[in-house]
């Protein structure tokens, strides 16, 4: 999948004429959108993009923003994220998209008219086709429709969908999978996305305060203002290459001899316990952290990109009075997730 940002195929003020040179971009069927979480709703646009733009012998693509417009809007009141852009890129790579438009959310962008955005789609991005959902808008004051896009003379297929307004629990939506995982319910938030629910990062540098209480962590950068789910964990994590891929046997081969880890359920994993959260038994600061423990392993893992699997909650973060009892607090929960694991192989 190709990625673009649209600062590279046109600069602002994103005045589009006849004069403009086209770009080099493939004649394309596009969908537009946040797509934040890949559900199953947008798996269900993404498949029939894929097939229209085979049956036309055009490329699939998306356009997606970032910031999303609510971060743009209110940053610390918008939603939290379910994916990055970096998880995004691969997850709508794995569901047949050809190439990746990242429209950058700004004052610019907002002002565009949908006449100007119509242009920006005919005529600098070679969109033939549009697949988009029944509630979409755009332009200054959305102002533009499908309707609006199909006056124009493009092809535009509607799609019913579930805009993240509307929270009923018979529908698909980005709210609905939020809703979830912040109440613990992994698995049905997982049935909405149609596969586990992961995040990606890099391992960074944190205080090493679990080191000293003989439980060290991997602090995993977020790249989020916050996250969607919170509390403790039982987790899967699979080491990645720079491309993104799972290397085989990945964080076995970081270990330390006789320090290998506990395996974890899905190949070339290690099980962990997460705690995902603000830490309110050592600081007061609202800083989201995830931090994974694992069992019986040693190694340096500093500046490995990690992906983390969750597989069961346990409980909600807990503020304990002291080190004492959080240290107490945190061999009990190991124990308790270490527990539920030799369940799982059981079963």
């Amino acid at each position: 999948m190709n990625t673009y940002y649209l600062e590279q195929l046109i600069a602002p003020p994103y005045i589009v004429n006849d004069s403009v040179k086209a770009t080099d971009l493939a004649p394309c069927v596009l969908t537009i959108g946040n797509f934040d979480g890949v559900h199953l709703g947008h798996q269900a646009m993404l498949a029939k993009v894929r097939a229209l733009a085979d049956e036309q012998n055009l490329s699939a693509a998306v356009m997606i923003f970032e910031p999303q417009p609510r971060e743009f809007f209110a940053p610390q009141k918008a939603p939290a994220r379910l994916t990055t852009l970096a998880e995004k890129q691969a997850l709508l790579a794995d569901f047949g998209v050809d190439t990746l438009i990242v429209a950058g959310f700004d004052s610019d962008f907002r002002a565009l008219s949908a006449t100007a955005f119509a242009d920006l789609l005919a005529k600098r991005l070679n969109v033939q086709a549009l697949v988009l959902g029944d509630d979409f808008r755009f332009g200054h004051d959305r102002t533009g429709d499908s309707q609006f896009l199909q006056n124009y003379g493009l092809q535009v297929i509607d799609l019913q969908t579930v805009t993240d307004e509307e929270q009923q629990d018979d529908r698909i939506s980005s709210t609905r999978v939020r809703d979830l995982l912040l109440a613990g319910d992994i698995d049905a938030a997982n049935r909405l996305l149609g596969r586990d629910y992961t995040i990606m990062g890099q391992v960074v540098g944190g205080d090493k305060i679990g080191r000293t209480m003989d439980f060290p962590t991997a602090n995993i950068e977020l790249s989020r203002i916050k996250p969607a789910l919170h509390g403790i964990f039982a987790v899967d994590v699979v080491r990645l290459d720079k491309q993104g891929n799972i290397v085989a046997d990945g964080l076995s081969a970081l270990a330390e001899e006789g320090q290998m880890g506990v395996a974890g359920l899905q190949e070339h994993s290690l099980f962990g316990t997460a705690s995902i959260g603000t830490r309110p038994s050592v600081t007061k600061e609202q800083e989201w952290r995830l931090e994974v423990h694992f069992p019986q392993f040693q190694g340096d893992l500093y500046g490995e990109s990690l992906q983390v699997r969750f597989l069961h909650y346990l409980h909600g973060e807990r503020n304990y009075e002291g080190l004492a009892a959080l240290k107490q607090g945190i061999h009990q929960d190991v124990t308790d997730l270490l527990a539920w694991r030799e369940q799982q192989l059981d079963q």
